[in-house]
């Protein structure tokens, strides 16, 4: 895979800004040269005209100031002239370009000791787009030069093996990002690798951070619960929020997030064919889920089908060491990866189409669990909620986060899915393929 240099466009801001400064300076580094010199050049140009018009200019004779005042003014650089006499009256004004006047330069003409008048030349200012037109070759190359510093940057700035490495472990622990859509027949994986000892371990400890958490929030008093008879009855909330509790039972609740009541308004020609294809979905994907040895001793206790704005998987273990909580959140995000890709695609051809959030308990706590989808829930997002027993068969497998800002012990001891391996994540996706180009899905889809 080729990897990009990092923070190769704020570079490529920086080599732009380094260009138009380079441009900058230069056109004030000329501005200031050609100023120089013509200044010099004035200079010059009004001792040599004083020298000349002395004799004239001490008789006043206008014709004579005026022929040797037009030489000087033809010059490129020359604007205007004015000669006055020792009074300050105007005697000869030659040329007037107010739009090119720039610097004036201002000579007192004497005869010995007498003053015998003045002459002012004003210089014509050249402009930014005179020096830039004629700079032209320094612009052009400053620009290459810097295009292919950005070149360079990119060849050079790429990640070596030893960082690649290091981004591979990453994303090994990073979320399951928006699924592709390949399309791609590869073959169900066999098995799930098991995980590298560097990320068990890290995940490990991310689980016992999250235990030790949720064993601090069982010691605080409780302010409210989400079903009415346990709120009433202390004993039972603690019963039923028990790590000890034992994990024989999982229950996988599929929700449609229909802010509007949406799926009601539709015809009964139109949501029946939607909710058929959404139920042949789960279906597949829970028969293709369940075929992996790592869920081996796992059992579906029924056909799940979409029933109103809802759907719920039961999964039950046939022996102690079957992996029941890892078999429902892996089945909870693989129906969320199969319905996000099935929602844009109704979406891309106009036709209706709703998002769904998902929630995993273990089944003494559905109730519960089907209140947080409702209050904490949010699209495209996976709830977890099952005992220590639970915890322990996803730890080496996915990450969990707390919810943020909970309201009661539900709320504290629930989890949201933020993520799985790499092996976890290339499992679901080749589940998902499956599904997809499943014949049983295919003319669900026609």
């Amino acid at each position: 895979m080729m990897y990009l240099a990092p923070r190769q466009g704020l570079f490529a801001i920086i080599l732009l800004v380094s260009c138009c400064l380079h441009t900058l300076l230069m056109v004030v580094s000329v501005d200031r040269q050609v100023t120089r010199s013509l200044e010099q050049k004035g200079n010059q140009m009004l001792t040599q005209l004083i020298d000349e018009a002395k004799l004239s200019l001490e008789n006043k004779d206008r014709v004579s100031l005026s022929v040797i005042a037009n030489r000087y003014t033809s010059e490129q650089d020359v604007a205007s002239l004015l000669i006055k006499d020792n009074k300050d009256n105007v005697l000869v004004p030659i040329g007037n370009a107010p739009l090119q006047r720039g610097d004036t330069i201002t000579k007192v003409a004497t005869n010995g000791d007498t003053v015998v008048g003045s002459v002012s030349l004003t210089l014509k200012d050249i402009s930014k787009g005179e020096i830039l037109a004629m700079q032209w070759p320094f612009v052009i190359g400053t620009m290459i030069f810097h295009l292919l510093l950005w070149i360079a940057y990119g060849f050079v700035a790429r990640p070596t093996s030893a960082q690649i490495k290091v981004i591979t472990q990453q994303l090994s622990k990073a979320p399951i990002n928006k699924p592709t859509e390949n399309r791609s027949k590869r073959r169900i994986a066999k098995a799930l690798p098991k995980s590298t000892e560097t990320a068990a371990s890290q995940t490990q400890q991310n689980l016992n951070a999250y235990l030790r958490a949720q064993q601090s929030a069982h010691e605080s008093p409780t302010r409210q619960a989400p079903i009415e008879d346990i709120k009433s009855n202390p004993t039972i909330l603690t019963q039923k929020l028990s790590n000890e509790r034992p994990c024989d039972s999982v229950d996988v609740q599929i929700v449609f997030h229909d802010e509007y009541g949406m799926l009601k308004l539709l015809t009964p020609d139109k949501r029946k064919p939607y909710l058929a294809l959404c139920s042949q979905l789960l279906q597949t994907a829970l028969h293709e889920l369940l075929k992996l040895p790592l869920l081996t001793g796992v059992h579906a206790q029924n056909e799940p089908e979409f029933s109103g704005n809802r759907a719920v998987v039961r999964l039950s273990r046939q022996s102690d060491d079957a992996n029941i909580a890892l078999a429902g959140v892996m089945l909870g995000k693989l129906y969320l990866m199969l319905n996000k890709i099935i929602y844009e695609k109704h979406v891309e051809l106009g036709a209706f189409a709703l998002p769904v959030k998902v929630g995993v308990s273990d089944s003494p706590l559905d109730n519960a669990m089907m209140q947080l989808i409702n209050t904490v829930g949010k699209k495209e997002q996976l709830l977890v909620l099952v005992p220590a027993a639970g915890l322990k068969q996803i730890g080496n497998y996915v990450s969990l986060r707390s919810v943020s800002r909970p309201t009661n012990a539900f709320e504290r001891q629930c989890a949201v899915f933020d993520g799985g391996n790499l092996e976890v994540v290339d499992a679901l996706s080749q589940l998902r393929d499956a599904v997809l180009l499943s014949e049983n899905t295919e003319q669900a889809s026609a």
